[in-house]
């Protein structure tokens, strides 16, 4: 039999229906290889016993005809969503050994459709950074390698555990969130897929909240057809969250293979950095020839703000953490820090629970909201927000489907190697990515190359509101021709 965590969710899928292996084979297979991998450290709470539970519950269903659509798959959960019974902490020391009573609407929906959880994946804290460097339980490794080098390199961030255990072949599948490329960056740091969905496609009730007007949760997958069947599961309207949209889900899955002849695909010249690597320039120009070669008409865009985009994502962002944040007081729940006053508990405890970068954002945003500080900073940081959603607006009205850009600026880095002395060099990271967040918009990581010294790269498909069909249409071209890549196993 085939190794059973080499199959991509859509293989596994037809193998429960065929029976040719049940839930519990393919879920041990899982567990067994995650805890081979705990060097990797993306897992940060592993729940064998629950998955097995849930993985013979599947099987009943399959037998009896009853299966959902993701019945039996064993699914790894980014520690931002809360999951009933199971410690969710944000990867925090301030939540502490928080056990929610509740599970967020996402995951209920993947458990409503047959999926099993196989533990919370490792992320970093309160999802601020990108490369899962800031978490309370440490860094997680990529399964990846420069080649001829041992240094451990990081999966990007902040959804570092969700891309590093999906290429590992931990997971068939991965939740993860979106607030500034926290999909889309570390899926092109490990070549898997990973889509952003429409702000609004997906419920954010029940996932810890940094900047919500931002966050937005997505898959992360192996390949286009996988990460169109968990979205699949994953995004419907849901009246707890005031800003999840009201619209039919279509099957996602169908738009797998369909033609793309004719689509208008942009290229945005802003896009082309100073000093920008010559093999993302040649990757960049490689996607486009596979789509024109797929029948689509490449049309050079235009969006003159996008130069604003970074700083104006790194201070709406800290202002909505500054605010979200303010509930972890030490009162209501997680860790709790004696003070002499109400005042001195709370000090003590926000500073030993929250990590360097959570508190530097949280300062950063407390300060853009202040008192003669909210013109010049915050409300100033909207409105380029709104000339930055005008500029995609503009591009679609001329009959633009979707835009290809790179997905990140550089391969993956080691661990340490940037941010250290000045945090800067990380925000850059974002440079390619925040634009979509911040105009609401879809965007997929594909899988589309390697450098120079062997490392995944990945390219940027982003697309119209509600229009998530027709990125998985045309990274399903860009993966087709670019085939997909395992990392060889080290671990």
């Amino acid at each position: 039999m085939t190794d059973l965590t080499s199959l991509t969710l859509a293989e596994a899928r037809k193998g429960l229906a065929d029976k040719t292996f049940t839930s519990l084979e393919l879920t041990d297979a899982h567990l067994s290889a995650i805890e081979k991998a705990r060097v990797l450290n993306a897992f940060v709470m592993e729940t064998p016993d629950q998955a097995r539970s849930m993985a013979r519950e599947a099987d009943a269903k399959i037998a009896k005809g009853d299966a959902g659509p993701l019945a039996g798959i064993p699914l790894g959960i980014k520690d931002l969503f809360a999951t009933k019974g199971v410690r969710t902490t944000a990867c925090s020391k301030i939540l502490g050994n928080f056990v929610p009573t509740y599970e967020s609407t996402i995951t209920s929906q993947l458990w409503r459709d047959g999926a099993v959880m196989l533990g919370k994946l490792n992320n970093d804290e309160f999802a601020m950074g990108s490369a899962n460097e800031t978490s309370c339980f440490g860094p997680v490794g990529n399964p990846w390698r420069r080649e001829g080098s041992n240094t451990t390199l990081v999966p990007g961030g902040s959804s570092g555990g969700s891309a590093s255990a999906v290429a590992a072949l931990l997971c068939m599948g991965a939740t993860a969130t979106d607030t500034g490329g926290s999909i889309r960056q570390p899926a092109a740091f490990t070549a898997t897929v990973g889509i952003k969905p429409t702000y609004g496609r997906c419920s954010r009730w029940g996932i810890v909240a940094f900047a919500s007007s931002l966050d937005q949760a997505g898959p992360i997958a192996r390949s286009v057809r996988d990460s169109a069947m968990l979205l699949r599961s994953m995004a419907g309207h849901d009246p707890k969250d005031t800003t999840s949209v009201d619209i039919a889900v279509p099957d996602y899955e169908a738009s797998i293979g369909k033609s793309v002849k004719g689509m208008k695909i942009g290229i945005p010249k802003e896009y082309r950095l100073d000093g920008m690597p010559a093999e993302i320039e040649k990757l960049w120009s490689e996607g486009a020839a596979w789509l024109k070669a797929a029948g689509a008409e490449l049309v050079e865009v235009s969006l003159p703000h996008t130069k604003y985009a970074l700083p104006a994502y790194y201070i709406v962002a800290p202002a909505e953490a500054s605010s979200n944040l303010a509930r972890y007081d030490g009162v209501r729940y997680g860790l709790r820090e004696q003070g002499k006053t109400i005042i001195e508990q709370y000090e003590n405890t926000r500073a030993r629970g929250f990590g360097a970068e959570v508190r530097r954002r949280v300062m950063i945003g407390t300060y853009v909201l202040s008192a003669g500080y909210y013109d010049a900073y915050y409300l100033r940081a909207q409105k380029v927000r709104t000339l930055i959603k005008k500029d995609f607006e503009d591009c679609f009205a001329k009959g633009v489907n979707a835009i290809l850009t790179p997905a990140t600026p550089s391969a993956a880095f080691g661990i340490g190697e940037k941010g250290g002395a000045d945090p800067v060099e990380m925000y850059l990271n974002d440079i390619f990515t925040v634009t979509v967040n911040m105009a609401g918009l879809p965007g997929i990581a594909v899988p589309s190359g390697k450098d120079a010294q062997g490392l995944p790269l990945g390219l940027q498909l982003i697309g119209r509101p509600f229009e998530e069909e027709t990125l998985f249409s045309l990274g399903e071209v860009i993966e087709q021709a670019a085939g997909r890549f395992t990392p060889a196993r080290w671990w």
